[in-house]
């Protein structure tokens, strides 16, 4: 059976509501506004998720929030709730980058928290989890990611649908600077996380690639057999960019 593979972006703490105007003219005029040869999703800042949910709402396209607290409600100054994300319009929420990992202390807890919170209230689930450089040089990356994975599913009501992602993103390979994974080596690591959830959760779930993903190297990612989709970061932050890129992948699956 042909992959239908996810191609998403976070736009990080980047685009004025201009900006963003933009990005989803370009999505909306572009053939794969009803995509079936991939899931497209697009997260943008709070700031502009429920515009951007309102004007992608009647495509496909999946506009997803950068994080969710694991509270309904409550006195948690400057933090957002699952259920005022969902009223935005987010089906899908980002959970534990490493930047928030390193930046605002999120760990392996709270990520947990935060995604049986996400699912609760319908929405999917993408989970962040990634090796530093330290841990990839020492050869525990397989033990960094199995530690990262165990936590996130912790906490979810598996007896109920839920829908969780999974996006392997090497710390060494995000952000400028960073390096790329080499295409084998990611799908090793994809290989062994989706072994982890069979063996916990009885079923794999989807485990998509994240970390320097660029024009040069998307399409050698998305072939291998265990990359179920892929996380851009900077190389899709202009809509040309994003979509040459989803262009590029769905003609290489066909």
């Amino acid at each position: 059976m042909r992959k239908r593979p996810w191609i998403g972006t976070s736009w990080k703490m980047n685009k004025t509501l201009a900006e963003a105007d933009r990005f989803v003219e370009a999505l909306k005029t572009s053939p794969y506004t009803h995509c079936e040869e991939a899931q497209l999703f697009v997260i943008p800042p709070f700031t502009a998720l429920h515009r951007v949910a309102q004007a992608l709402g009647e495509t496909d396209i999946i506009v997803g929030a950068q994080n969710a607290h694991w509270k309904d409600e409550g006195a948690w100054t400057g933090e957002v709730s699952p259920v005022q994300v969902k009223d935005c319009g987010a089906r899908l929420v980002e959970i534990g980058h490493s930047e928030r990992r390193e930046h605002f202390n999120e760990t392996d807890e709270t990520v947990g928290l935060k995604v049986a919170a996400a699912v609760r209230h319908g929405m999917t689930a993408l989970v962040c989890i990634g090796d530093t450089r330290a841990e990839y040089e020492s050869g525990r990356t397989a033990e960094a990611l199995a530690r990262q994975t165990e936590a996130a599913v912790a906490h979810v009501d598996w007896s109920r649908p839920a829908q969780v992602l999974i996006a392997y993103e090497p710390v060494w390979s995000i952000g400028e600077g960073g390096t790329p994974a080499d295409p084998d080596f990611a799908n090793e690591q994809h290989v062994l996380v989706k072994q982890l959830l069979r063996e916990r959760l009885g079923t794999a779930l989807p485990v998509l690639y994240g970390g320097s993903v660029n024009p040069g190297n998307a399409v050698d990612l998305a072939l291998q057999p265990e990359i179920d989709g892929l996380f851009i970061g900077r190389s899709a932050w202009k809509a040309e960019g994003y979509l040459g890129i989803v262009s590029d992948v769905i003609a290489a699956l066909r």
